[in-house]
């Protein structure tokens, strides 16, 4: 991993906010969002929305990421 957390500036629907996230997961973070064609502040957007009320952002960011990641694996190991 990168280290500590680095606070990260996002906008959410207007409204300035931010998240505390490790290089590695904030820089696959913005991977994603540009293969998926969106802005990060729209992605960060779509994830906040569909969060629970008992998660934190960056807590779900790094799960998205990680389930992102899984399913990337997944779809390497069944093309071998």
């Amino acid at each position: 991993m990168s280290g500590r957390p680095v606070k990260r500036s996002l906008t959410l629907q207007g409204h300035r906010t931010s998240v505390s996230l490790e290089d590695d997961f904030w820089k696959e973070f913005r991977r994603l969002a540009a293969l998926s064609g969106k802005p990060v502040n729209q992605l960060a957007a779509e994830i906040d929305a569909t969060r629970g009320v008992d998660i934190g952002l960056a807590s779900a960011i790094r799960l998205h990421v990680l389930r992102a990641l899984l399913r990337e694996a997944g779809r390497t190991e069944a093309g071998r």
